[in-house]
């Protein structure tokens, strides 16, 4: 950017024309080089370079020089240009600065590849030298950021920017429906030229935005010459309350060395100011440079940009505390300045600092590492100190200079900053940015498993961890689709997809962790209910045994999965062997194997009302729905293995592979009626059960090994256990309860009281911690906003009073029935 240059950084000498009269072309071009007046400069070195003749050495020092104008005032692609020509020079030896200075210029215009090959040529000419290796560190890094934006979107705001340099918006207004920003376009005040930068002197410009948020066209801030002036102002930010504005003005008087300093002035409405007042910090001195000022909330502290005495290199940050009863008002009421410090200075620039919420500070820098020129980073500070700068990464940094961050206060991700970025509409541009919304969709097809065709009229429905519950019927195209007001971020998401004659399938999906908006897909395959029986994997009896051997049971666990999908299967289990021994023995053995994996089954968790074991021993030979190979020996589908098949077959090893498929464990479909039980919730080792007659609002409950009584509750859409001690006064939750409810995202950190840093972390929630429970059900009634303790010492999941109990209804306690009665 050219401006930050132009109106704060540069120390500004006016002479009249006469003034400059010199006999040598060079030495008033080196003149005016000392004196940082670098656009006049590169007009004078570009003539006495033409009148240079058979000096060699001096038309590189002059190249050289140019090369450097060029880069104090920031024209990046001038300046690779010129110091590209001065790689085959003989100075290079004497300035190997110049690999490095051409390696920022081509950083700074995105030539990332062969930026790095230049800092590499310059570690090789300085080893060693930090600013070699950083350059090679961080443009490999700025790469990667390029590859993976960070979340904020980034926009021009093209109706507000001009041709020439505009940057440093501030809000300007509570509605935050206007800036104030910097500009040298043609309609400020100050028509002298900077011999720095070439540029006009810069002013304040406001703009606003209509009812339906389009800028209109920005104007002065000020047209009565209070606020703006023929001197250049600019870099500005309102206390906040919006009824003082903190400004930067370089002042230009001739025939004498000038400076900026940063004035308070009132707003006293629209384009109305009061009088401007000079802040008499670093010293006082009219020709020291200090300027773009950030006030906190209270206006106590004033944070800006200075190159003082004692700092680390370049311009650096500093800050300075209002001093109560200090002076005589008009300014002097500041203290001295402070140093922020090596953490936040660099040997480079740091400049435009805004303090946000009084102890988070962004700012630019070209000393940390970044992407080139200007980058913006954030720290905040901690127990007295700065943390590290973290760079703000691409799209809010780019290869150019980025720089004068500002955000909105009521919207946390939102604001505006400054950039000469390629794309924009003149030299320097303002940019907005915002965090999106994170907007997700989940769509789907369902298809038939046999058939791969589309399945319409399948319910799938949706339970986010968040509580709430959609359904969607698939449409003629087997199409599911859940909207962006329905799939939340930060959910998980569990799915049910059922439809008559198939079964259920279940699934999974999540936002939590997804940065971006996103299209969530995620497809099912329905398999039809089979009307004939469907052969398990293998599972092997040793000889004369039904044992179920444990390296079978994996063979079951697709059973068992499909059984918790469909909890209203009722099933048969059918045990079969091959044709050798008796019936009766075949029959007995059959069955008792079948009972074996009915009875693993059961140990799963499947209720027993939905299995029958059967055994059928030899009586129902095997047909075969497919082609099978059992030993190498290949069997057609079609084929019944009966005992006239298997005895024709050519050797003994085929006639035991053809016995072996014959001893096979199948189930079959019975039904799909099954009405599923309410769940026991266990604590130890007492029985639970959920209310089963809710119309009655009835509650049993059971005596827990303490000799408590222990009920069923619902805690956010979850069942537990509690039980009732009949003189606690508080609630009591055991500390693995409460992790659960963390975990399963029911409960998070904004549920507790306390400082949740020491309360929560670790996988573990602090003894005596307390959160509050938003919604618990006992029975037919429901209490929001419960406090509970945590206690580490208790075993049950919840205890509770009768006092608490209590506000779920008045109640009695039926001892010979086991059951609360709420009235």
């Amino acid at each position: 950017m050219n401006k930050y240059l132009g109106f704060f950084l540069a120390f500004l000498f006016v002479f009249s024309i006469s003034g400059f009269a010199q006999n040598k072309m060079t030495k008033s071009a080196d003149d005016a080089f000392t004196d940082q007046q670098f656009m006049l400069a590169l007009t004078r070195y570009q003539k006495a370079y033409s009148k240079v003749k058979r000096n060699k050495a001096e038309k590189e020092r002059i190249s050289f020089r140019m090369a450097e104008c060029y880069r104090m005032m920031n024209n990046t692609k001038r300046a690779e240009v010129a110091y590209k020509r001065l790689l085959t020079a003989k100075l290079i030896k004497q300035e190997p600065k110049i690999y490095l200075y051409y390696a920022d210029a081509l950083k700074s215009n995105g030539n990332y590849d062969e930026a790095i090959k230049q800092y590499k040529a310059y570690l090789e000419a300085v080893p060693g030298d930090k600013r070699g290796e950083m350059g090679v560190s961080s443009t490999t890094e700025a790469k990667e950021w390029l590859k993976n934006p960070t979340k904020y979107e980034v926009k021009i705001e093209k109706k507000i920017n001009s041709k020439d340099d505009d940057f440093g918006a501030t809000y300007a207004d509570k509605s935050h429906s206007s800036i104030i920003f910097t500009s040298d376009r043609d309609a400020s005040k100050g028509k002298e030229v900077d011999n720095w930068t070439g540029l006009h002197f810069s002013d304040l410009f406001l703009a606003r935005k209509d009812r339906k948020g389009e800028w209109g066209n920005p104007v002065l801030a000020d047209q009565s010459g209070t606020l703006d002036t023929k001197a250049s102002e600019g870099s500005a930010q309102f206390n906040s309350r919006y009824t003082v504005l903190y400004y930067t003005r370089c002042w230009n008087e001739l025939r004498r060395k000038n400076g900026c300093g940063i004035y308070r002035i009132s707003h006293l409405g629209a384009t109305s100011w009061g009088e401007p007042e000079k802040l008499e910090i670093a010293g006082g001195d009219s020709a020291t440079v200090v300027g773009q000022p950030s006030v906190n909330s209270n206006e106590t502290v004033l944070y800006f940009a200075a190159e003082l005495p004692g700092g680390f290199g370049g311009k650096d940050i500093y800050m300075v505390t209002k001093q109560a009863g200090k002076g005589k008002g008009k300014g002097k009421d500041w203290g001295h300045p402070q140093n922020l410090g090596p953490e936040i200075n660099t040997a480079g620039d740091e400049l435009f600092p805004f303090i946000r919420n009084d102890s988070i500070l962004y700012f630019a820098s070209n000393g940390h590492p970044g992407m080139g020129g200007l980058d913006i980073f954030r720290s905040v500070h901690t127990n007295d100190k700065w943390s590290t700068p973290e760079n703000m990464k691409y799209p809010i940094n780019s290869p150019a200079d980025d720089f004068a961050i500002t955000f909105n206060p009521d919207e946390p991700e939102e604001g505006y900053f400054s950039s000469n970025r390629s794309g924009g509409k003149g030299r320097d541009d303002i940019y907005s940015f915002v965090v999106p919304p994170l907007l997700f969709t989940l769509e789907g097809i369902i298809t038939d498993d046999n058939t791969l065709q589309p399945v319409s009229g399948a319910k799938v429905r949706i339970t986010g961890t968040n509580g709430k519950t959609y359904d969607f019927t698939s449409d003629e195209k087997g199409h599911y689709v859940f909207n962006k007001n329905q799939i939340a971020a930060n959910t998980t998401f569990d799915f049910l997809v059922t439809r008559k004659d198939y079964f259920n399938e279940k699934g999974k999906e999540t936002t939590v962790g997804l940065e971006k908006s996103k299209d969530l897909t995620h497809n099912f395959v329905l398999r039809p209910i089979p009307k004939k029986p469907v052969v398990l994997p293998e599972i092997l009896y040793d000889l004369n045994k039904w044992d179920l051997k444990p390296q079978f049971k994996d063979s079951l666990q697709g059973l068992i999965a499909t059984l918790d999908a469909n909890e209203n299967l009722v099933i048969e289990l059918a045990a079969h062997t091959d044709s050798r021994n008796t019936f009766e023995y075949n029959d007995v053995l059959s069955q008792k194997r079948a009972q074996s994996v009915v009875d693993y089954l059961v140990s799963r968790g499947i209720d027993p009302d939905r299995l029958v074991a059967k055994g059928y021993g030899k009586r129902v030979p095997r047909l075969l729905q497919k082609d099978i190979t059992k030993d190498g020996f290949l069997f057609k589908s079609g084929t019944t293995l009966t005992d006239s098949i298997i005895y024709s077959l050519p050797s003994v090893a085929a006639k035991e592979a053809a016995h072996s498929l014959n001893r096979r464990t199948e189930f079959t479909i019975l039904r799909n009626d099954f009405v599923p039980k309410a769940k026991a919730v266990k604590a130890g080792t007492s029985k639970i059960e959920i209310v089963q007659n809710p119309e009655e609002n009835n509650v049993p409950y059971s005596i827990a090994s303490d000799g408590n009584m222990e009920a069923a509750c619902i805690v956010l859409g979850q069942t537990m256990s509690f039980e009732l001690s009949k003189g606690e006064k508080d609630v009591f939750i055991s500390q693995d309860a409460a992790l659960q409810l963390l975990k399963k995202g029911l409960i998070d950190k904004n549920d507790f009281k306390g400082d949740v840093t020491r309360i929560l972390g670790e996988g573990s929630v602090a003894d005596k911690a307390v959160f509050t429970i938003h919604e618990m059900r006992i029975g037919m009634n429901t209490v929001k906003d419960i406090d509970v303790i945590v206690s580490k010492k208790l075993k049950a999941s919840l205890m509770m009073g009768e006092s608490t109990l209590s506000k779920f209804g008045t109640f009695t306690i039926d001892d010979k029935q086991g059951t609360f009665i709420f009235k």
